[in-house]
């Protein structure tokens, strides 16, 4: 049965999941002309309850070892679990979004993610959600400032409060408790940002479509200055070591590997984000004073990463 909410609430839903879709095209085409040597093959499917997606993967580029751009759009009835944990006292929904790891084949290219989200649930409560950040195998301080300092440019045109509000919900989430370090240097991290009671619907979606097109153009630049640097046999086994915790992450606490897997979504999709090769070696310590030393230094929460972040890396 069609609610007074449902018919509401169905043109904002058929807009949002259309840029959703646009956005996809717009990012993995930035993302293929930036690497110059594969492109982002489609795989589209159905999801068992209504609706599906297009996942859009890149194995064996020049820059990108494997990346994945994902659309979906679905709807339908969760199971009870599902819906509790999503604290939803009805559990009929509609969810789209973007989701995007990209793992380059140099260690001086960073590791990044990006997604998107747009959540309606069956009461007529609707929330985006939504984040971005970069692991990088060696940090390179300057770079990381400048993220960092693009997307506070981003997030100041929208509230003065997101950007410290979300790079510290980054923080806590990009995290692995067991190993006591961050993912990465971070980002931003949001969820359930509700409409109505966080900004208006518009307000909102402008929001994350800032945060897409802030990815696409900061990602695209770090893979073009870092993609002919120099590196040997030591950088790719550290790069390996890095790669198992972003697994360990994705696997273990991830949100999103959650969601899908527990409604039912194409599991090759939600996988996409694991790496295609990585290594656990028994308790492995960087040598004192080491690049890699350095850069385990970095993981951690509270650094002020936007503070003294250089408008530009020329």
């Amino acid at each position: 049965m069609t609610t007074d909410t449902d018919t509401q609430l169905q043109p904002f839903r058929q807009q949002v999941e259309q840029w959703m879709r646009q956005f996809q095209q717009w990012l993995y085409t930035e993302l293929q002309t930036t690497d110059g040597g594969a492109t982002f093959a489609a795989d589209l499917w159905q999801h068992h309850s209504g609706g599906g997606g297009e996942s859009r993967v890149i194995q064996n580029g020049r820059i990108l070892e494997k990346g994945g751009v994902n659309f979906s759009a679905v709807w339908g009835q969760m199971d009870e679990r599902a819906a509790q944990h999503l604290l939803m006292p009805d559990p009929r929904y509609f969810a789209t979004g973007v989701s995007v790891v990209q793992h380059p084949r140099s260690p001086r290219v960073p590791i990044s993610h990006m997604n998107v989200r747009y959540f309606e649930a069956g009461n007529g409560e609707a929330w985006f959600g939504g984040g971005l950040d970069l692991t990088p195998i060696y940090v390179d301080e300057q770079q990381a400032r400048w993220f960092h300092g693009q997307i506070e440019q981003v997030c100041q045109r929208h509230h003065p409060s997101y950007y410290p509000r979300f790079k510290d919900w980054a923080d806590e989430y990009f995290f692995l408790p067991h190993r006591q370090e961050t993912r990465g240097v971070g980002g931003i991290f949001f969820d359930r940002l509700v409409v109505g009671k966080d900004g208006s619907r518009e307000e909102l979606f402008a929001f994350i479509q800032d945060v897409g097109e802030v990815y696409g153009r900061t990602y695209c630049e770090l893979m073009r200055r870092n993609a002919e640097l120099p590196y040997g046999e030591a950088e790719v086994a550290w790069q390996m070591q890095r790669r198992a915790r972003y697994a360990e992450f994705n696997l273990a606490f991830d949100r999103g590997t959650k969601f899908g897997l527990e409604t039912g979504g194409r599991t090759e999709s939600i996988l996409m984000s694991l790496p295609p090769r990585c290594e656990w070696h028994y308790n492995v310590q960087p040598a004192p004073g080491s690049a890699e030393a350095q850069t385990q230094q970095w993981l951690k929460k509270g650094v002020n990463w936007a503070e003294n972040s250089p408008n530009s890396l020329d």
